[in-house]
C-alpha cells in the first residue's frame, strides 16, 4: 500500500476540533461554502499531491534542473504537476468569485497546500511562489499593472519569483546595490545580480514576474531607499502576450542539498542596457510591501517544515510496525518470534518525539493562518486586529519553530530506519535533505530571534505579548478542576519564567543592546517551546472531552495519543528549557564574549 500523504485524522482534528474551521461558513464571505465543500477541495489536493507531485518528488530530486545555454530544463512530470495545479484554480483558490477564484479561506488552503508539499516541496515551491507573488501584485501595484499581468499568474500561464538576496548581501538588506534608473517611458531600468532566487529560471511558464527590490538613484540610505519593480522575463506586446526577452540573464544554477527540483538561481539584470521594470506602488516603500509576501512564505515555510517532519515520522512509524529485530530484554528465548522494533523503548521514545514535535509544528502552523484568515474577515474590527497583532507577534516563532524541531524529527526518522534511513532507497534522507533549507531561507533561526526580542514583544507597549499571555491564561483556567491540571500548572509555571525572562533581557537591552541581544536565539527557542505546549495543552483538552464519547477503539486511540502525547511534551521536553532560562535571566554572554582571534 503506498505511503499516506497526511493523515486525514490528524487533519481533520486541527481543523474542525482545534481550530473549529466549520464556522467561517458563517462569516459573509464563505456563506456559500460548507463542510463538504472544505473536504471536497481537499480531496481534489490530495488527488492532484498523488497522482501529479508524488510521482517525481525522488525523481526531480535524483534529476536537477539544467541549463543548455539557451533554456533551463526541468523534468516533463514537473510541467505536469503544474498544469494539474493551475486548471484545479488553486493558484487563484483564495480570491473573490469575481476575480476568477474559489474564495475558499485561507486555512481551508494552505491545509489543501500542505497535501501537495507532502507530496513534493521542491516542485510545490514553482506555484506557492507565485501565489505569493500574486498577492502581492494585487495588493500594491497599479491598475495597470494588475491587468497586464495578474490575470496570466492567477491562470497558470506566468509564474512568479521574490528577488531580494545579492553576491554580497544576504539578509543584510539595507544594504544591496541593484539601482533603477527612471526611464522617459515611465518605467526604470534596473542593473544589478539577485542570488538564491528560487524559480528563478524554469520552463513551465510563458512568462516569470520577478518582484525585485532596487534603490532609485539618489534613494535614502539603508531599508528607507528600498523600491520595488516588477521585472518580466519577456516583455509584453501591445496585446499582452509575452514578446521580447526582458535584460534579465541566468548568471548560474546553484546544486543544492535538497529541494533540488525548484531551480535556484543567479539572476543577472541589465547586463545589456538595463532590464525593464515597472515600480509598485510608491517610491523607497519596497521593503514595507515586500514583508506582506516574506510573512506569507514564513508561514509557509513553517508548515512545510512541519509537513516534511510529519511525513518522516508516519513513514519511520509504518516502518517500525512492520520490521521485525531482536526481542524484549525479558526474553531471553533466541527461538522465540522477533518483535516489530515499535516494541522497543527506545524506537517509541524517538516515535513519540517526532509526534510531538510534527503534530505541534502543524498546529502552530494552521494556528497562524487561521490568524491570517482572522485578521480579514472577522466580524468585527476588534476581532481582527487582535488577530493581526498576535500574528505579528508569533511570525518568527511560526517560522523558526517548526523549522528546528521538525528537522530533528526528520534526523529521528532516519534514526529509526537505521542503515536503511541512511541510504536513498528510502525517502526519509530526501525528508531531511529538503526540510534543512526550511531553518535558512525567508530568515535565519537567528535573525527571527532578533526580530521577536528586539521588536515583536516589545511592540506597542508589549500588545501582542500580553495579547498572548491572555489567551495562554485562558486555555490554562479551561484545564483546571480536571485531569489535565498538572499539566495546567506546568504551562501557568513556564508562562511566569518566560515573563520573568522576558523582562530580565529588556533590562539586559537597556544597559548593552548588542550583549542584551547575543543570547536571542535561545530566547526564541524559550519562547517557541512555551507556545507549543500551550497548543499541545489545547489539543489535550480538546482530547478529554471527546474521550469521553468516542464511538469506535480508533477514536478511542486517537484522542489516548493525543492526551499522552501531550503529557509527553510537559514531562519530557518543555523542562529542557530551564537551563535556557537560567542562561538569560543571569545574561551570560560567554558566547558574545569570545573573540574573533581566539577561535
Amino acid at each position: 500500500m503506498a505511503h499516506q500523504l497526511l493523515n486525514e485524522r490528524e487533519i481533520n482534528f486541527l481543523l474542525y476540533e482545534f481550530l473549529d474551521t466549520e464556522s467561517l461558513v458563517d462569516r459573509p464571505r464563505y456563506s456559500d461554502h460548507s463542510r463538504e465543500i472544505f473536504d471536497a477541495t481537499l480531496n481534489t489536493a490530495l488527488a492532484i499531491a498523488e497522482k501529479f507531485f508524488a510521482n517525481h518528488n525522488a525523481k526531480g530530486d535524483a534529476n536537477e534542473p539544467s541549463f543548455d545555454g539557451e533554456s533551463v530544463h526541468v523534468i516533463e512530470e514537473t510541467k505536469q504537476a503544474w498544469n494539474a495545479f493551475a486548471a484545479a484554480g488553486f493558484l487563484a483558490a483564495h480570491c473573490d468569485a469575481e476575480e476568477g477564484g474559489l474564495q475558499l479561506p485561507e486555512v481551508i488552503l494552505r491545509t489543501a497546500l500542505a497535501y501537495i508539499s507532502a507530496a513534493n516541496i521542491a516542485s510545490a515551491s514553482y506555484p506557492f511562489l507565485t501565489i505569493g507573488a500574486a498577492n502581492l501584485v494585487r495588493t500594491f501595484a497599479s491598475e495597470a499593472l494588475k491587468k497586464q499581468f495578474l490575470p496570466q499568474m492567477l491562470d497558470g500561464r506566468f509564474a512568479g519569483t521574490m528577488a531580494l538576496t545579492e553576491p554580497d548581501q544576504g539578509s543584510a538588506l539595507s544594504d544591496i546595490r541593484t539601482s533603477a534608473t527612471p526611464a522617459e517611458d515611465g518605467s526604470y531600468r534596473i542593473h544589478g545580480q539577485k542570488m538564491f532566487i528560487s524559480g528563478g529560471d524554469q520552463n513551465l511558464t510563458e512568462n516569470i514576474v520577478h518582484l525585485v527590490l532596487a534603490k532609485i538613484k539618489g534613494a535614502p540610505a539603508g531599508v528607507k531607499g528600498i523600491s520595488l519593480f516588477l521585472v518580466p522575463k519577456f516583455l509584453l506586446d501591445k496585446q499582452g502576450h509575452p514578446s521580447r526577452r526582458n535584460d534579465v540573464k541566468l548568471a548560474g544554477l546553484l546544486h543544492k542539498m535538497g529541494y533540488r527540483n525548484t531551480t535556484s538561481t543567479v539572476l543577472s539584470f541589465g547586463e545589456d542596457g538595463g532590464a525593464v521594470g515597472y515600480l509598485i506602488g510608491e517610491p523607497h516603500q519596497g521593503l514595507k510591501y515586500m514583508f506582506q509576501m516574506m510573512n506569507e512564505a514564513r508561514i509557509s515555510v513553517g508548515a512545510g517544515a512541519s509537513i516534511l517532519g510529519y511525513q518522516g515520522y508516519t513513514y519511520s512509524l509504518e516502518y517500525a510496525k512492520g520490521r521485525p529485530q531482536g526481542r524484549m530484554p525479558s526474553n531471553r528465548d533466541p527461538d522465540s518470534k522477533q518483535v516489530p522494533i515499535v516494541q522497543h523503548a527506545d524506537v517509541r521514545r524517538m516515535l513519540l518525539m517526532q509526534k510531538a514535535y510534527t503534530e505541534g509544528g502543524l498546529s502552530l502552523s494552521l494556528y497562524a493562518t487561521s490568524l491570517y484568515e482572522d485578521q480579514h474577515t472577522a466580524p468585527t474590527e476588534a476581532q481582527r486586529n487582535k488577530a493581526a497583532t498576535l500574528l505579528d507577534l508569533l511570525t518568527p516563532v511560526v517560522k523558526s519553530w517548526p523549522s528546528k524541531y521538525c528537522l530533528k524529527a526528520n534526523e529521528l526518522a532516519i534514526q529509526v530506519l537505521g542503515g536503511a534511513g541512511y541510504i536513498r532507497e528510502y525517502p526519509v534522507e530526501q525528508l531531511y535533505r529538503d526540510n534543512r533549507l526550511n531553518a535558512i531561507h525567508e530568515g535565519t533561526e537567528g535573525i527571527h530571534a532578533l526580530d521577536l526580542l528586539g521588536r515583536k514583544v516589545p511592540a506597542k507597549n508589549l500588545a501582542g505579548y500580553q495579547l498572548l499571555q491572555a489567551e495562554i491564561r485562558n486555555t490554562v483556567m479551561q484545564a483546571r478542576d480536571s485531569k489535565l491540571e498538572p499539566l495546567a500548572k506546568m504551562l501557568e509555571e513556564a508562562l511566569e519564567k518566560l515573563d520573568a525572562t522576558s523582562f530580565a533581557l529588556f533590562s539586559q537591552l537597556q544597559e548593552d543592546v548588542d550583549r542584551g541581544l547575543g543570547n536571542a536565539t535561545l530566547y526564541l527557542d524559550v519562547f517557541g517551546c512555551t507556545v507549543i505546549a500551550w497548543l499541545w495543552l489545547q489539543q489535550a483538552i480538546i482530547a478529554e472531552k471527546a474521550l469521553e464519547n468516542a464511538p469506535t477503539a480508533e477514536a478511542q486511540d486517537f484522542y489516548r495519543g493525543k492526551l499522552h502525547t501531550a503529557q509527553y511534551y510537559f514531562e519530557w521536553e518543555l523542562p529542557k528549557t530551564e537551563a535556557a532560562i537560567a542562561l538569560l535571566q543571569a545574561g551570560n554572554s560567554v558566547p558574545f564574549d569570545m573573540q574573533e582571534n581566539w577561535f
